[in-house]
C-alpha cells in the first residue's frame, strides 16, 4: 500500500509503517541530520528506507493534489514543540506548529486513512479545545480556515458543520489515544497521542489495538523470580518482592506479558568501548559527564526506560542516563537509545552525540508504530 510521510525525522515512524506493509511515494524532512540519516542507511542498503523518496525541506512548499487517488496513507509526527511539556507551550501562537499543514495534506491527497501523533502535552487541559480543534479539522479537512479568521472563530465553524450533521464532501471517522509504548513491548514508558482517521465512505469501524504488555505483569514476573532468572541476576543482588506480591497464586496473574526492561533492551550489548565479535554495532560510543542529582537521577535498569528527550540546547541528562542498582550512572549511547526506541541494530544515525540523541528524543518508537500501522493496514486490507 502506497504512502506519504510527512515529518519523517530520523524514520521511526517510517519504518514501523514499513513493516506493516506502507511503501511511502515520497517522505518529507526539513531537518537535514535527519535527511542525512535516512540517505546514510539508503546508501548502506537499508531495505526498510530502500526507494523512499526523500523530500528535504519546508514541506509548506509542497502540494499533494497529486496522489489523490493513488495513495492508502498518509501518516506523520507534526513538529511537537508547540505542545512538549518541556517546551514553551506556546501552541496555537507556535509557527512550529505544523498540523495545518498534515490537514492540508490529507485534503489534497485525500488518502484512505491517516495515521498522525503528538506528545503527550498535547493532551493537557490547558491545550482541550486546541486538540478538539484538530480532531475536528481531521474530520472535515474540507471546511477550511478563512485568511485571517482566527482559530476560535474556525472551531466554531468546525462544531457548527460536525452538528448540523451533514456529511457532504470529504469526511473521516476520527479516532484519538494516548499510548503508553511500554504497554506494547517498548522497552521504554513513551506516551504518545495519535490521531487515526479512516475516510467515511469506506464505512470502516476501528479501535485501537489492545496492549499486549503491563507493570503488573513485571511485577508478577520479579516476585515470582521469572525475571531475575531470565536476566541471570544472583538471588542475593535480588530485592525483596512487594508484600502484595510475597504469596502467588497463579490464578492471579496478570494475563498480558510483562514491561520490557532497559536490561532486556540492551543486555547484548557490550559495554561501550568493548570489542564485541558477533555483529559490527555502530553508534556505541561512550559519553562521559554523566551525574546524578535530585530530578536528574536516570532510568533503573531492570524497569522500563523514562522517555528519552531531545532537549532544547545538546542532550538532556536523567531522561538520557543509566541508573545502575549500585546507584552509579552513565549516559546511554546512540545503539542503547535505538534499541530503547526499538530501532533495528543496522540502521545507523547521522551527526554528533548531541545531535543524534536529539534525532531519537524526537522519534516514535518504531514498535510501536508497527502495531498501530499493522491494525490500519487489515482494516485497509479487508475494506478493499
Amino acid at each position: 500500500m502506497k504512502s506519504i510521510e510527512l515529518f519523517a525525522g530520523a524514520g521511526g515512524l517510517g519504518l514501523g509503517l514499513h513493516s506493516a506493509g506502507f511503501r511511502p511515494a515520497k517522505v518529507f524532512e526539513w531537518d537535514r541530520y535527519c535527511c542525512d540519516t535516512i540517505r546514510e542507511n539508503q546508501s548502506r542498503g537499508s531495505k526498510s528506507v530502500k526507494g523512499w523518496n526523500v523530500v528535504e525541506g519546508d514541506v509548506r512548499a509542497s502540494t499533494f493534489s497529486e496522489y489523490e487517488g493513488k495513495i492508502s496513507l498518509v501518516s506523520g509526527g507534526p513538529p511537537c514543540q508547540p505542545f512538549s511539556l518541556g517546551g514553551k507551550h506556546a501552541a496555537y501562537d507556535d509557527a512550529r506548529d505544523m498540523f495545518p499543514q498534515a490537514i492540508r495534506a490529507v485534503r489534497e491527497a485525500r488518502p484512505s486513512a491517516f495515521i498522525f501523533e503528538n506528545v503527550k502535552g498535547l493532551t493537557r487541559a490547558t491545550f482541550r479545545n486546541y486538540f478538539e480543534y484538530i480532531r475536528l479539522q481531521l474530520e472535515h479537512p474540507e471546511i477550511v480556515k478563512r485568511q485571517d479568521e482566527p482559530w476560535a472563530d474556525h472551531l466554531a465553524r468546525l462544531e457548527q458543520h460536525h452538528s448540523s450533521g451533514s456529511r457532504d464532501g470529504l469526511n473521516y471517522r476520527v479516532v484519538t489515544q494516548l499510548l503508553n509504548a511500554a504497554d506494547f513491548g517498548v522497552p521504554q514508558r513513551r506516551e504518545r497521542v495519535f490521531f487515526v482517521g479512516f475516510r467515511e465512505d469506506l464505512g470502516i469501524s476501528w479501535s485501537f489495538p489492545q496492549a499486549t504488555h503491563s507493570r503488573e505483569a513485571l511485577l508478577w514476573d520479579k516476585a515470582s523470580g521469572a525475571y531475575w532468572d531470565r536476566a541471570k541476576i544472583a538471588r542475593k543482588d535480588r530485592p525483596e518482592p512487594a508484600p502484595n506480591f510475597s504469596r502467588l497464586d497463579p490464578d492471579d496473574a496478570p494475563s498480558e506479558l510483562p514491561w520490557v526492561t532497559v536490561h532486556d533492551a540492551i543486555a547484548s550489548l557490550p559495554e561501550p568501548g568493548r570489542a564485541h565479535s558477533d555483529f559490527p554495532i555502530h553508534n556505541h560510543k561512550a559519553q562521559p559527564g554523566a551525574k546524578s542529582y535530585p530530578g536528574h537521577t536516570g532510568s533503573p535498569v531492570h524497569e522500563p526506560a523514562k522517555t528519552l528527550k531531545a532537549g532544547v540546547h545538546g542532550v538532556p541528562g536523567g531522561e538520557n542516563m543509566l541508573l545502575r542498582p549500585d546507584g552509579s550512572v552513565r549516559y546511554f549511547t546512540v545503539r542503547e537509545s535505538a534499541r530503547l526506541q526499538t530501532f533495528p541494530d543496522d540502521y545507523v544515525f547521522h551527526g554528533s552525540w548531541g545531535e543524534t540523541m536529539r534525532q531519537l528524543g524526537n522519534a516514535v518508537p518504531v514498535k510501536l508504530a508497527q502495531v498501530v500501522g499493522q491494525s490500519v493496514a487489515g482494516h485497509l486490507k479487508d475494506a478493499a
